[in-house]
């Protein structure tokens, strides 16, 4: 019992009556299937997105690195946590986004974090003005969350509206400081694209500094799986969790960024550096991901012949073309209902809800997945069109 916890108890009864308290629930996965409090689905839910974190090269080399060289890196990557292989996957990373370099972080939520505050204090360092941060407002919590901690009013455009942006880059021409522009290029909740040629274009008419997130498009989009803004990007930042099948993230531009970023940004420099497994496995993903053409381009025919049936039958997905097909529902208790109707169907998908979603547009998120077959997806799409009618 802490002093707190009629406090925690309360908070905890709030969100459970507005139907947004979140729960774990424990998981087994078996081959393709998981199974779930006695019951056994398909999984729609994940962002395993090429099914890597199942492929034996990953698993043999993320094992093989564990023995060779332990468990952990035992330290910060500033003390003595850097070892050969942190140098080897970077280095291979920076020539697969096609850049200078590339830095590792342990998460995608670190990175953002601590990367924003980093390039904001460039600003006041060399200008003695705050950074002007245009960014998108679908933006990850992540991104939303590093402009707060450094202290940053964001100005945020209206979702992928480059007139909105341009409108607000030429009203603050005349403020002082350096200028950002971030976004995502594939939004984790409605699993649409920006368009990142023509913000390329607007950055550099601006004078702005282009941060792309591209957690869902590495592997997935791009030629090879590269991503969509290799060569356009200031800055990409990437995960290493979804379509490469492991854990960690990466920044990748050029050498002077990674090495400003290993001076200033507080999540690489106080964590403790990768250990060799999550190394190995990221290193495999990197062989294997330019060869999956083929994978990619069923994942996304996938995703399209879902979309075309849930249109058919009036159901809106936003404005999905990618692996991420969400399906608006409303009301955070009827997207939960029809969720918990999908698992007893066999299908394991999850309900997104405020705050995570804009009030209202609570939404299942469908996330496919490369061995997903013509059958699978016709089954999926009539359990969703049924249930979303039941549940009225």
């Amino acid at each position: 019992m802490s002093l707190f916890d009629s406090h925690f108890t309360a908070t905890l009864r709030e969100r459970e009556t507005a139907g947004t308290r979140r729960t774990l629930r424990p998981v087994v996965r078996q081959g393709g299937m998981i199974v779930r409090d006695g019951r056994r689905m398909l999984d729609v839910s994940s962002n395993d997105y090429l099914g890597l974190a199942d492929h034996p090269l990953l698993r043999e080399r993320a094992a093989d690195w564990a023995l060779r060289f332990g468990t952990g890196a035992r330290a910060s990557r500033l003390v003595s946590g850097t070892l050969d292989l942190h140098r080897q996957v970077e280095t291979k990373m920076a020539a697969f986004k096609g850049c200078e370099d590339a830095i590792l972080f342990a998460s995608g939520w670190q990175t953002n974090a601590s990367v924003m505050p980093a390039l904001c204090a460039l600003s006041v360092a060399r200008t003695g003005a705050p950074m002007l941060v245009f960014s998108d407002r679908l933006n990850h919590a992540s991104l939303h969350h590093g402009c707060a901690a450094a202290g940053v009013r964001q100005i945020r455009f209206r979702h992928n509206d480059l007139s909105h942006l341009e409108n607000l880059l030429d009203r603050e021409t005349e403020k002082p400081g350096l200028r950002m522009i971030v976004t995502e290029s594939v939004f984790s909740m409605d699993g649409d694209r920006a368009d990142i040629p023509a913000l390329r274009a607007l950055a550099d008419r601006a004078g702005a500094f282009l941060y792309i997130d591209e957690a869902h498009a590495t592997g997935v989009l791009g030629p090879k799986g590269r991503g969509l803004s290799c060569g356009m990007a200031d800055l990409t930042m990437g995960t290493c969790s979804k379509a490469l099948g492991g854990m960690g993230a990466y920044v990748a531009g050029s050498q002077a960024l990674c090495d400003y970023l290993a001076n200033h940004a507080s999540g690489f420099i106080y964590s403790t550096a990768l250990p060799p497994a999550v190394l190995g496995a990221i290193d495999a993903a990197l062989d294997v991901v330019p060869g999956l053409d083929a994978e990619r381009v069923r994942l996304l025919g996938q995703a399209e012949r879902l979309r075309t049936m849930l249109h058919g039958a009036g159901l809106a997905t936003a404005d999905s073309t990618t692996q991420i097909v969400p399906v608006l529902i409303g009301e955070s208790e009827r997207a939960m209902t029809v969720a918990a109707r999908l698992e007893d169907a066999g299908f394991l998908t999850v309900a997104i809800r405020p705050p995570t979603v804009p009030a209202g547009t609570a939404r299942l998120r469908l996330a496919l997945h490369a061995g997903l077959d013509d059958a699978a997806i016709d089954r999926l799409g009539q359990a969703v069109i049924a249930l979303t009618r039941d549940v009225a």
